[in-house]
């Protein structure tokens, strides 16, 4: 039976991110979720790069062209009246 495993987690600044483990696939992801952008995410790295993707979320997920932040709301419309 395959359990996740919470390798490792570093907050700051609002900032949480956390490494995975699912041991019986031997898979790592990568959890990241940011109180000040409402930003939230999730990962699947490559274990060689597992460190800089813990220390560089933003840059893995870019590099890979991994969806990471919630569109802009569209701007209130214009009241005419």
């Amino acid at each position: 039976m395959a359990a996740l495993r919470e390798l490792d987690t570093r907050r700051a600044s609002g900032l949480e991110v956390t490494l995975f483990w699912l041991s019986g696939t031997d898979r790592l992801t990568i959890s990241v979720r940011d109180a000040s952008s409402s930003d939230d995410f999730e990962l699947e790295v490559d274990p060689a790069h597992a460190l800089d993707a813990f220390r560089h979320p933003y840059a893995y997920a870019a590099g890979r062209c991994v969806p990471h932040a919630r569109p802009a709301a569209d701007p209130p419309a214009a009241d005419d009246g």
